[in-house]
């Protein structure tokens, strides 16, 4: 096994041709962490086990925070499955926490100084050389809606602009700290952003409101990367060619997971190639229900329709779910592990 090398991907993100093709994943399901090292994943270190023996160059880490989406006030806390993983569940259409400025003031939000990065700090001790680390956080679009219902932030963006943009800029000034936390410290490599703004069938909202309500964030975390000289890649489902624009002004280098039902990689390279690297694109579905032969298959013509001129990272179509099969995973992983080791030194 080659040793990680987060410069490599830092070189991919930015589109440069690098020693190889990375391998990247927003996130993967503690069961098939488990699964492939032959035990839980418990501690820190053993997450770094994890990332470096399956042949990631980085531990993707977030700060512990709780911004209760789902409820009014600060008791309740977000499920867990015995596993550690957070329960899943529908987001929410018609009910709602906020619905007035009333509903607003009263809500209990976390302080900044709530959010927990001891991760951070205690990671470097475990890191094997040439390893990186990813910050990574998101969701002020997202967690503005659930926490207004969807049909009623859809009303509210035309009936209470002025409640939405209240909302948003709360939630937003929080998550902002974060990535000001992630940008400003030595151990952060990259920055990750997520959410989602799209769909397979098209954008969340209009591109018109997008840029009044979303885009200036993911600006102001662009220029904030920029600033410090570090990649920023972006995550959203969904068919994006209405935005892809406006992703690429606010400063984002790479956009992930190019979902394989919205949108072909080969025509995102041909059109946007050149200003944003591309990540994933191997379906969750064939990963769940295809044979490894297929993934294997899949895995190479996304590099050849992607990886030419670099700019391209091997991953899923979305992340790595429980369900999806564990062979098929490792035929992902094996796959990239063929190629890098075909690659020159």
């Amino acid at each position: 096994m080659k040793p990680p090398e987060i410069e490599q991907l830092k070189r991919t993100l930015r589109r440069q041709k690098a020693a190889y093709v990375p391998l990247v994943e927003l996130g993967i399901h503690a069961e098939i962490k488990a699964k492939f090292l032959g035990k839980p994943v418990l501690t820190l270190q053993d997450e770094v086990e994890f990332w470096y023996k399956a042949g990631y160059d980085y531990i993707k880490l977030q700060p512990d925070a709780d911004f209760n989406p789902t409820q009014q006030g600060p008791a309740g806390k977000i499920t867990y499955n015995e596993d550690g993983s957070p329960v899943r569940k529908w987001a929410t259409n018609d009910q709602s926490i906020i619905n007035s400025f009333a509903d607003f003031e009263q809500f209990h939000f976390p302080q900044k100084t709530d959010f927990d990065y001891t991760k951070f700090e205690q990671v470097g001790k475990y890191l094997p050389e040439g390893m990186g680390v990813i910050g990574q956080y998101g969701d002020i679009f997202t967690l503005t809606w659930e926490m207004m219902g969807f049909e009623n932030f859809s009303l509210a963006l035309m009936l209470q602009p002025d409640l939405v943009t209240a909302l948003m800029q709360k939630i937003g000034d929080l998550v902002f700290s974060m990535f000001e936390y992630f940008a400003e410290s030595e151990t952060v490599d990259i920055l990750w952003y997520s959410d989602d703004i799209a769909f397979t069938e098209g954008l969340l909202i209009s591109p018109d409101l997008l840029r009044q309500f979303f885009f200036p964030w993911l600006q102001r975390i662009g220029d904030l990367a920029k600033a410090h000289d570090k990649p920023l890649i972006y995550h959203t489902d969904g068919v994006l060619w209405q935005v892809f624009g406006d992703i690429i002004d606010c400063g984002v280098d790479a956009i992930h997971p190019i979902e394989p039902k919205a949108m072909k990689i080969a025509g995102v390279k041909e059109k946007y190639g050149d200003r944003l690297a591309l990540i994933g694109h191997v379906d969750v579905d064939l990963l769940a229900r295809g044979t490894a032969a297929e993934v294997r298959q899949q895995v190479l013509k996304n590099v050849k329709e992607a990886g030419y001129n670099g700019g391209y990272c091997i991953g899923s179509g979305n992340s790595v779910p429980e369900y999806v099969l564990f062979e098929n995973y490792m035929a992902m992983l094996e796959t990239a592990r063929e190629l890098r080791q075909c690659a020159p030194d």
